[in-house]
């Protein structure tokens, strides 16, 4: 009896180490710096909606994933180079980064928007209108975002003044170094709401109402497909909805 039961426990260990070792994990990519999409809180520990969505899609793969923080910059490169495995870090889908990534469905859709003083007269109500009420101010956008991209192509403003993250911009905006800044509608609104940002509104509508936003993988990877699979999961049994009202009171779908 003593040697039956021995027999289990190995078997038993066996299988748990077998499972524990083929078990797969995926590397998931995250700037955690652009709140309430994604940041760090106070001891370190990446948050924010980019993270929840990708924990959930991880959920449903059932697989274990692991978070690597990478700077904005080198965030695509980062991907390409095998730091990660899928980058979910609010990343517009566009033509440009399609000839190097390959995206998922988008997870959300984004809209860009003006900001600026309350006390400014700021009129972004038309191309001509902005060109001219911009005239002679300091702009300030992300660094190689469709915002900065939007303001050199549409406004034919080549002198913007980007910024590693948005976290560094609005801090310019606070201390007066821009004048206004061109941002995504979702964390501007989340700043609106914070003590700094509180002398400061949106400006006009939106410029740009159909910034899908979708999760990177490396060209020709299977995963996308079972990403899509996951998302559809996540949205169909309420998951999604889950995550997106607790950052927000409205959907971002």
């Amino acid at each position: 009896m003593q040697t039956y039961k021995k027999i289990l426990l190995v078997a038993a260990a066996t299988l748990a180490f077998t499972t524990s070792a083929f078990a797969e994990t995926l590397k998931m990519g995250i700037e955690a710096a652009y709140p309430p999409f994604n940041n760090k809180d106070a001891s370190g520990q990446v948050v924010g909606f980019d993270y929840e969505i990708g924990q959930a899609l991880c959920a449903k793969l059932k697989v274990e994933c692991q978070v690597v923080t990478s700077d904005w910059d080198g965030i695509i490169p980062a991907l390409n180079a095998q730091k990660f495995d899928f980058l979910i870090s609010s990343l517009s889908i566009t033509d440009e980064r399609k000839q190097v990534v390959d995206f998922t469905d988008p997870y959300y859709s984004n809209k860009l928007q003006f900001i600026a003083p309350k006390t400014s007269s700021l009129d972004v109500s038309s191309i001509d209108k902005a060109k001219e009420s911009l005239a002679g101010k300091a702009v300030g956008a992300q660094r190689s975002t469709l915002a900065s991209t939007w303001l050199e192509d549409k406004l034919g403003i080549l002198d913007a003044k980007l910024y590693d993250t948005q976290e560094n911009a609005f801090l310019d905006l606070t201390s007066g170094r821009v004048d206004a800044m061109l941002a995504d509608k979702y964390v501007s609104y989340e700043w609106l709401k914070s003590d700094a940002g509180k002398n400061f509104e949106f400006k006009g509508e939106p410029v740009e109402q159909n910034d899908k936003i979708g999760i990177a993988v490396r060209k020709g990877d299977p995963l996308r497909e079972r990403l899509n699979e996951a998302l559809k999961e996540i949205i169909a049994d309420g998951t999604y909805k889950k995550i997106n009202d607790k950052y927000f009171p409205f959907s971002i779908l």
